[in-house]
């Protein structure tokens, strides 16, 4: 009974603990004063300041773009990789995997730092162009980590049976490898636009002046301190993955109900 007791308190916490800042920020959008010790009323004063405001929407835009951009190269770049490095032999295998769990051990500000002396070593200008090519390289290792266990040894030999019955390499690849590594493929889609999404410190170092992505705006605001408007925009993003993820795990239960049926 005690151990049960201490069980469900200790998960209680560890929930509040997770949950109480996002609710606190969702409950102080909605205040129509702008302290945050002082409630001043029920308003949507805040949430219309943030469509209004040109800094917030262009850094959300440039926020999306470059995660949808980056993500599909990095998956697009990531499935041809795993293919490549499942058919090595062990030895091989083991150097190229090693190189590819490096970037992602690599502390975020010597990955940032050392992009951004190569884009001035190759005299490329920062901007769009840099933050979008960092983020490619810092999400390829994880896509990669993504796709590669799904690569096993039955899918080479779907493979290898579509190209014994008269398929080309290509038409194997899409209608029997791809549709096998479709979970790893998305999974590795999903993470990687959300590094993208949350990086900061790779962005920051390469993004150059006249350019900002959310994390880099709420960081040039912390010093001259952060608009409430920021709490609207962040109420937004956090209501919308709450309900990708409800849906995604509906449709997914729904699956698992057919599939037993």
């Amino acid at each position: 009974m005690i151990k049960k007791i201490i069980k469900n308190s200790y998960l209680t916490l560890m929930v509040l603990f997770l949950y109480v800042p996002m609710f606190t920020l969702i409950i102080l959008s909605f205040n129509k004063s702008r302290s945050r010790a002082t409630w001043g009323g029920f308003s949507l004063n805040w949430y219309k300041e943030m469509l209004n405001d040109k800094a917030i929407m262009n850094a959300l835009w440039n926020t999306i773009l470059i995660a949808l951009i980056s993500s599909v190269i990095a998956v697009v770049i990531g499935t041809l990789a795993s293919l490549a490095i499942s058919k090595m032999k062990r030895r091989r295998k083991s150097f190229y995997l090693g190189i590819t769990n490096i970037p992602m051990l690599n502390a975020d500000i010597v990955t940032g730092i050392s992009l951004l002396l190569s884009f001035i070593a190759f005299g490329i200008s920062l901007g769009f162009k840099t933050i979008l090519l960092a983020h490619i390289t810092f999400n390829l290792p994880y896509v990669i980590l993504s796709i590669l266990p799904k690569l096993a040894k039955d899918e080479q030999s779907l493979q290898d049976a579509a190209l014994d019955l008269g398929a080309s390499e290509v038409e194997a690849f899409f209608k029997v490898t791809l549709p096998d590594i479709m979970p790893g493929v998305l999974s590795g889609f999903l993470l990687a636009f959300t590094m993208s999404l949350d990086d900061f410190i790779i962005t920051y170092f390469t993004k150059g002046a006249g350019i900002n992505t959310l994390s880099t705006l709420i960081y040039s605001q912390t010093k001259r301190g952060v608009k409430p408007s920021i709490y609207a925009l962040s109420t937004i993003i956090f209501l919308l993955v709450f309900i990708i993820l409800v849906l995604l795990n509906f449709f997914q239960n729904k699956k698992k109900e057919k599939v037993l049926k």
